[in-house]
């Protein structure tokens, strides 16, 4: 099944493109004039945090908060930065740290001081005259700060669909669809179209293993704490979707909030770490035990030289976002090298981005999302 993927998502765009060549230029022309005078001023939505909310279609002034994939996703949904004018510092770091401030280097303008610690601050971003606040559907206290300030406020969440990454992929592209509806296209099929072919293909791959990978993810990890995934957060998702067990299923505790010691890796022993990018931390740092005290010298991954760094796309490849499908497939193939060494992930992941995304990558900014920097990991 070599390239069934490039074949698949070819297929989808080549169909889109006879479909699209019907018409002559002309009526294409009026028909885009039409489209245009009907999209209403305003529209109602029901938000991800089920509430009833009447926003500006198309809004010029964005500011998100507290959803941190957000910014990345909608500058390439828009194919500009130019819209949002305020995001948190976690956002703009992987930003800069990535290749989204090469390809749209105007997100680098972007205001990033509203925030006092962790809370927002309303005085700042009333200033701003923002039409729409994006902020993180399940984060009730900030909702309440936005509404009593008169802000139009959308709730968008990353754990409605259970952790699941291609589902949340998918509805957050279906709500900007109704905000946007001057850009709304098919991409949103198509996108769900391809994440689910590539996940079905690799479940079929993975569906004769008997003796699955043990997988430990460090969500973050330093001198001060050490962060996994439960089965209450992406981690989990992840593992199941490419046939690995996560070996901190059962730790009580959901969302960033796994906090674990190394007597609980030695006893897991993980065939494969994961770290992602919201810690400066590298592999180099466990294959030399650099971090405090801790000793990872017989741990089976560290032996073995299977300790990996998530990728750094338009934005943290651990949470849902633009480069989901690409993470599914790089990761299937660290976990299970063997069984999915016919991938080629740099070409897969600029036909994707060229396909769905119009954008173009170099061979250098592949070659960064895939080695990213220690930067990264820095929250502000």
């Amino acid at each position: 099944m070599k390239k069934t993927a490039s074949i698949v998502l070819s297929a989808l765009m080549a169909v889109s493109l006879l479909t699209g060549c019907s018409s002559s230029a002309d009526t294409a022309k009026a028909s885009a004039s039409a489209a245009a005078a009907e999209v209403p001023s305003e529209v109602t939505i029901t938000d991800h945090a089920d509430r009833t909310v009447t926003v500006p279609t198309d809004p010029k002034r964005v500011a998100i908060l507290s959803i941190l994939p957000l910014p990345s996703m909608l500058t390439i949904y828009l194919d500009s930065a130019s819209s949002i004018v305020a995001m948190e510092p976690a956002s703009m770091n992987a930003a800069k740290n990535g290749v989204l401030s090469e390809l749209y280097p105007e997100i680098l303008n972007v205001n990033t001081n509203i925030m006092d610690g962790s809370d927002v601050n309303i005085e700042s971003l009333i200033a701003l005259n923002p039409d729409v606040v994006f902020y993180n559907a399940g984060n009730k206290s900030e909702q309440e700060k936005l509404e009593n300030a008169g802000l139009t406020a959308v709730g968008v969440s990353p754990t409605k669909w259970n952790y699941d990454c291609i589902k949340t992929y998918n509805e957050w592209m279906a709500l900007l669809d109704q905000i946007y509806p001057s850009h709304a296209s098919n991409r949103e099929d198509l996108v769900d179209q391809y994440s689910n072919q590539k996940y079905t293909e690799i479940q079929e791959k993975v569906s004769g293993i008997t003796e699955k990978q043990k997988v430990l993810f460090l969500f973050q990890y330093d001198t001060k704490t050490m962060i996994t995934s439960s089965a209450s957060f992406f981690g989990e998702w992840w593992c199941n979707a490419v046939g690995a067990e996560n070996v901190a299923h059962d730790v009580n505790a959901d969302n960033s909030n796994a906090v674990i010691s190394m007597e609980q890796v030695y006893a897991w022993n993980p065939d494969v770490i994961i770290i992602t990018n919201f810690t400066q931390t590298s592999p180099d740092d466990l294959y030399n035990n650099a971090i405090g005290s801790d000793d990872w010298s017989t741990v089976k991954a560290v032996q073995d030289k299977r300790v990996y760094k998530m990728p750094l796309g338009s934005y943290r490849t651990y949470t849902p976002g633009v480069d989901t499908p690409m993470t599914l497939e790089w990761l299937a193939q660290a976990v299970y090298p063997e069984i999915f060494k016919d991938y080629d992930i740099a070409s897969d992941v600029k036909e994707y981005y060229k396909n769905l995304y119009g954008v173009e990558l170099s061979d250098e900014q592949v070659e960064k999302m895939y080695t990213p920097n220690r930067a990264a990991g820095s929250w502000n």
